[in-house]
């Protein structure tokens, strides 16, 4: 069981703060796809990926990451400063 938490727009798109999910996904990039697969409302949130970010266990992270032992992955967009 994995908890994916989900921030401004995506969080939006999405129309969930955060879920508890389970997954045969061994990276971020395969977890994205099976998130895109769900439904509409996760394929518009993930359809540019260039225009997110990741966090494993709260630490930026990559897409090709590995998932293995990571009990959270949040997903976000860029911080600007302003």
């Amino acid at each position: 069981m994995i908890e994916i938490v989900y921030f401004a727009w995506v969080r939006e798109r999405i129309g969930l703060p955060r879920e508890r999910i389970e997954t045969k996904a061994a990276t971020v990039a395969e977890l994205v796809e099976e998130l895109r697969a769900r439904e509409e409302r996760y394929a518009a949130a993930f359809a540019d990926v260039s225009a997110l970010r990741v966090a494993l266990d709260q630490e930026l992270s990559e897409f090709d990451a590995a998932l293995s032992g990571v009990r959270e992955v949040a997903f976000f967009p860029p911080m600007t400063g302003g």
